[in-house]
Order: C-alpha cells, then sequence, then structure tokens
C-alpha cells in the first residue's frame, strides 16, 4: 500500500499526522500534512494508514491499493 495526501483537498486539519505520525508530519509553511519518505506502508502500519485516511475530513488522505 502507498499513501498520498491530495493537496488541492488538503485544508490543514491535522488529524492525519495526530493518528499516524510515523506516516505523516506538518512540515509545510501552511501547516498542511505531508506524507513522509516515499508513501509506502509497511503491514504493520496499514491499520494507521487506514484510521487517517477514514478520519480525514476531507478525504485528502489517498490510500493506492
Amino acid at each position: 500500500m502507498k499513501i498520498r495526501i491530495d493537496t488541492d483537498s488538503c485544508t490543514g486539519h491535522g488529524r492525519c499526522y495526530a493518528i499516524a505520525p510515523e506516516l505523516f508530519d506538518a512540515s509545510d509553511e501552511d501547516g498542511y500534512g505531508i506524507v513522509l519518505g516515499d508513501g509506502v506502508v509497511s503491514e504493520i502500519q496499514v491499520p494507521f494508514a487506514r484510521q487517517a485516511a477514514k478520519n480525514c475530513p476531507e478525504r485528502a488522505v489517498v490510500l493506492e491499493e
């Protein structure tokens, strides 16, 4: 699985990095989430990636299976 953030949809709520700080960060200058690394999710991180996607109000966290 791979994750990405649809930057056109993200409004910076920060739920992704609050739920999965090992996958996301709030490093951009506007406070929007960014994916750490290359976006590849290990099997142990899959539940956190799914939870982050489920809790994004704008559905900006995209899971690519």
